[in-house]
């Protein structure tokens, strides 16, 4: 089978501002409770995906293009760019913020536990 992503936009994801793309590569059913979502995420110009928590699951995001700022779980900020890993273990909390003109694009997976 063959077929394009399923473009999902959300505003103030967890919390945050303004809107992001989620541009789902496998719908919930095709992940069969191994993941929630698996995901090429755009984080549109100034906007953000606020802070929280990750129980019972955890996720790696992969930059592809774009820079922004990751806050982690001890509120360490860190400016991300492409080719860059976060990885957010089970328990841990994190937000992303993309402070410039351009799209932050990344990779997400979110992996349940167990």
């Amino acid at each position: 089978m063959i077929r394009k992503t399923i473009d999902e936009t959300v505003h103030n994801a967890r919390g945050g501002e303004g809107s992001v793309v989620f541009s789902h590569i496998l719908t919930k059913e095709e992940l069969m409770g191994h993941a929630n979502v698996y995901a090429k995420v755009t984080v549109k110009p100034h906007s953000s995906i606020g802070y929280h928590q990750h129980v019972g699951n955890t996720e790696p995001y992969y930059i592809l293009s774009g820079k922004g700022i990751f806050t982690d779980s001890d509120g360490t900020r860190s400016e991300v760019g492409p080719g860059d890993v976060c990885v957010i273990k089970v328990g841990e909390s994190h937000g992303l913020q993309n402070n410039t003109d351009e799209d932050l694009v990344m990779m997400a997976l979110i992996i349940n536990e167990g």
